[in-house]
């Protein structure tokens, strides 16, 4: 949260990334998943912050209570002060259970979640469906801490639903964007001079339409 709040200060003098946070982790699993290696990534998001948020999404009800006991037997081995941060973090993390997949998929593109793994059994092809996320982890061996300390595809991720509109940062960060014109052929531009004469008569600005007007044959 110190990291967002002198992100705000400075932005608008100088480029930012995004402000990020809290952080956040959501599983779509189904009855073939694993509960023991569901939790231990829900509590490892869970240990970042007291406001980061674990989800569990699933259609089946038996995985999630299984996984609701395994976070409990695993959070309390936890060192502190990890333990009690988790801890906090999971009274504000939820699980949903759905009808089917497709539910399960539609709820994870709702909520844009910064890290979004799949541990089903047709895990591709549950991934390729999804739509919105910061990260994509897609079955049982693709731990979310791996993008994090391993493969290292990203780790500036979008959070708090903007997965809907934006992506993680890259490259095209640091790259600005300038747009120029020039016109020649005064006679070709004609039909985009009316054009604009009217849209600008359109908004009531009378300037703009005769600065058009003046481009005229």
């Amino acid at each position: 949260k110190w990291v967002t709040a002198a992100k705000s200060i400075v932005n608008g003098y100088c480029g930012i990334d995004m402000l990020a946070g809290p952080s956040e982790v959501l599983v779509i699993a189904d009855k073939t998943a694993n509960a023991e290696i569901i939790a231990a990534d829900l509590i490892a998001q869970a240990e970042h912050d007291v406001v980061a948020r674990a989800i569990l999404v699933s259609d089946d009800g038996g995985i999630v209570d299984a996984v609701n006991e395994e976070v409990s037997a695993q959070v309390n081995s936890l060192p502190e002060p990890n333990r009690s941060t988790a801890k906090e973090a999971l009274t504000q993390s939820f699980s949903i259970v759905c009808k089917d997949i497709d539910e399960c998929i539609s709820m994870s593109d709702k909520l844009a979640p910064e890290h979004l793994e799949i541990q089903t059994a047709n895990s591709q092809q549950v991934a390729d469906r999804c739509a919105n996320y910061g990260g994509l982890f897609i079955g049982t061996n693709c731990a979310e801490v791996l993008g994090d300390y391993g493969a290292g595809p990203n780790h500036t991720l979008p959070t708090g639903g903007t997965g809907r509109y934006t992506g993680g940062l890259s490259v095209f960060n640091f790259l600005r964007i300038r747009t120029w014109m020039r016109i020649d052929d005064k006679k070709e531009c004609q039909e985009m001079v009316e054009d604009s004469v009217r849209m600008a008569r359109l908004e009531g600005l009378e300037g703009h339409a005769r600065a058009a007007e003046k481009r005229r044959l």
